[in-house]
């Protein structure tokens, strides 16, 4: 069959698998490149299939040498469809792995849930004995709590609505777009789905089942932004969420002291992945963004922030970079005070006429595209792909 992308507004419907293969041989490539490194050897990677998951275990893998072992929450081929692009995701990291030598175990199930927690703790054991290093990346819009409860996530701001202009990628368009103002009850369950609950508990967890090696650390990422997407991102739910995300941190900072271990939060710059392009506005921003930073040469994907985050800022020969909040800055080249004077001044000429030539759209594109195994050079998109094949393929 033949495999053409399928999207509806802002989120991918299908995926093309050889694509997947495609992209992560790319991102393994760029690894290579920029050269080894010493890091962690033993890695746990909560939330693995994409995004800076999927971007860690590679630059830790092919940049560290590292084994890992991985948890997400995908779907294989089935009368419903293909499956998920994680899904192609995590065997082809594995096979290209293994073929290093390397120990690359995955996982699926919900990360949340105390079985996952159980099997990975016997996971740990078998494959790993210990772990030096354990990355939290889950990006989720539900949580079942352990008595069974949903709880949900919601994408809005406080205080006052906000409304601007939103990047439609189905249609290729400019699009007006208002986030409405959260409940006290909205705001508390995004805090429970996207703070730093979850990951107090898989630390607890971990630190209790004796699988945190002495020195581990642990790393999760944020986001902060500059002052125009505050009311988008900041002083949004999501915003609240990552606040407690980053107290988290200072309370597993102080659990881990007894084996010498330490919490971080390394706050990215804004890259395109599937959670960000699902956020209102913002893919608009990140259009005016990469437009600047290709110019000054500083523009970075997930894997090269991953890349720079292990080999230069917690694993160089400075060790943990970190400023006065023990935040690990890895939007240090996004928010230099010359390139956001450039960035807002285009945002306030921002216009169904002008948003193409004032952001690189093409490049958004992309990018989008790209997470889901399309438009990547090379790659032979009217050739038929067996349905057979793909269903003997396992994670």
């Amino acid at each position: 069959m033949l495999i053409h992308p399928q999207i509806q507004g802002c989120v991918a419907r299908n995926c093309h698998p050889l694509g997947c293969r495609a992209a992560v041989q790319q991102q393994i490539g760029r690894v290579r490149a920029a050269g080894t490194f010493a890091g962690p050897k033993r890695v746990l990677v909560i939330g693995a299939s994409s995004g800076f998951g999927l971007a860690s275990r590679i630059a830790l893998t092919f940049g560290a040498g590292a084994d890992t072992i991985g948890i997400s929450f995908e779907r294989g081929p089935s009368d419903k469809g293909l499956g998920s692009a994680g899904w192609y995701n995590n065997i082809w990291f594995r096979e290209a792995a293994e073929q290093e030598g390397r120990v690359a175990i995955n996982l699926l199930g919900d990360a949340f849930s105390n079985p996952m927690r159980e099997q990975a703790i016997a996971a740990v054991r078998q494959h790993l004995g210990q772990v030096d290093l354990v990355v939290y990346s889950l990006a989720s819009g539900l949580r079942v709590l352990a008595d069974g409860t949903q709880v949900r996530s919601t994408l809005k701001t406080t205080g006052q609505p906000f409304t601007g202009l939103g990047y439609d990628i189905e249609h290729d368009a400019l699009v007006a777009q208002t986030l409405p103002v959260a409940s006290e009850q909205e705001i508390r369950d995004t805090v429970t789905v996207m703070g730093g609950e979850d990951w107090q508990v898989w630390m607890q967890a971990l630190q209790q089942a004796d699988c945190l090696a002495p020195g581990a650390q642990t790393v999760a990422y944020s986001y902060i932004g500059p002052e125009l997407t505050y009311p988008i991102y900041r002083d949004g739910t999501i915003g609240y969420a990552k606040a407690h995300l980053h107290a988290a941190a200072d309370s597993i900072n102080l659990q881990l002291a007894g084996i010498g271990g330490h919490a971080w939060v390394a706050v990215c710059k804004a890259l395109v992945t599937k959670a960000s392009t699902f956020i209102p506005v913002l893919p608009v921003y990140l259009a005016i963004l990469m437009q600047e930073m290709k110019a000054r040469g500083t523009h970075e994907g997930c894997i090269e922030q991953m890349q720079r985050l292990f080999s230069d800022k917690m694993y160089g020969a400075r060790g943990v970079v970190a400023d006065g909040e023990r935040l690990i800055r890895m939007d240090d080249y996004e928010l230099d005070p010359a390139l956001q004077a450039v960035v807002a001044e285009r945002w306030s000429h921002l216009s169904p006429a002008t948003f193409r030539q004032l952001g690189d759209i093409a490049g958004l594109r992309q990018e989008f595209m790209a997470l889901n195994g399309f438009g990547l050079a090379g790659m032979d998109y009217q050739a038929e792909v067996s349905l057979e094949m793909l269903q003997t393929l396992r994670p």
